[in-house]
């Protein structure tokens, strides 16, 4: 049986367009805007919503994503409203795919049966957890797997083709391609770069591939969404949110509308893209 992200790029494929993949975390800057966010996400654009699951040392992630843990976990967020906040999504939608993402530690700490369970039930669809090597998929990845989730492993400019087929074994719903090296938000991908890594992954495999890191613009979607099956923005929506901020760190009357706001004009440049992406 397919699961919500492998039925949402199918249907994509057949429209001749990448997804839009965004990332906001979880809980940031409280519980209740941050699910009223989530909600907004579909009707301004986004096929597919990553939460962050915040954590204490994050150490893939830049000072905005840093910060925006920092927040959620100042507001109270913990792994059990982040899948609260699952199941409340899923009361109005049952179709928009959604991925956890973020580090081991707090699922481990949860328990891996428990989490998995618990996740599934709340409507959970796949998990990116970045510093799980494929040599340590025992786990939790097959345990995923098992459970009809779908594990999602990230590809970066460093991995080579000898170490590319080991990153892909287990690797399901699609393959996130790290655009750049270094921590997210640091920079703008360069897009032949990008164009020509996602064609040579697409030689090992059949998955999709979304790009992420340093996409901050309408300009740089449309550009990414040309090469690739998806685009995810991640830091530029979390530093819209904290821009909207008061200076206590509360969320205002224009918080959610200046994250939407955004996916709108990055939805526009994903579907204003031209597909030459290799099938």
């Amino acid at each position: 049986m397919s699961t919500r992200i492998e039925r949402r790029f199918a249907a994509l494929k057949k429209e001749s367009r990448a997804a839009l993949v965004t990332f906001t975390m979880a809980g940031d800057p409280d519980y209740d805007t941050s699910l009223a966010i989530a909600k907004a996400l579909p009707k301004a654009g986004a096929d597919i919503i990553e939460l962050g699951m915040p954590f204490t040392d994050p150490m893939a992630d830049g000072p905005s994503i840093q910060a925006a843990g920092l927040r959620a976990l100042k507001s109270g967020q913990r792994m059990t409203r982040t899948l609260q906040l699952v199941r409340e999504f899923r009361k109005d939608d049952n179709e928009t795919p959604i991925v956890l993402m973020g580090y081991y530690n707090p699922i481990y700490i949860y328990g891996n049966e428990r989490f998995l369970a618990d996740a599934r039930a709340a409507g959970v669809d796949g998990l990116i957890v970045v510093d799980l090597p494929p040599e340590e998929d025992e786990e939790l990845c097959l345990p995923v797997l098992q459970a009809g989730l779908n594990f999602i492993r990230l590809a970066t400019p460093t991995t080579d083709d000898k170490r590319l087929p080991k990153v892909l074994t287990n690797t399901s719903g699609f393959v996130y391609y790290v655009s750049i090296t270094g921590i997210t938000g640091a920079a703008a991908p360069d897009t032949a770069k990008v164009t020509a890594a996602v064609a040579r992954i697409k030689r090992h495999t059949k998955l999709p591939v979304a790009v992420g890191f340093g996409v901050k613009t309408a300009d740089h979607a449309r550009a990414i969404a040309e090469g690739a099956d998806g685009v995810v923005v991640g830091s530029a929506l979390v530093e819209a949110l904290r821009q909207s901020l008061d200076t206590k760190g509360n969320a205002g009357s224009g918080t959610v509308k200046a994250v939407t706001g955004l996916v709108s004009a990055l939805a526009q440049g994903v579907h204003a893209a031209r597909r030459v992406a290799a099938e």
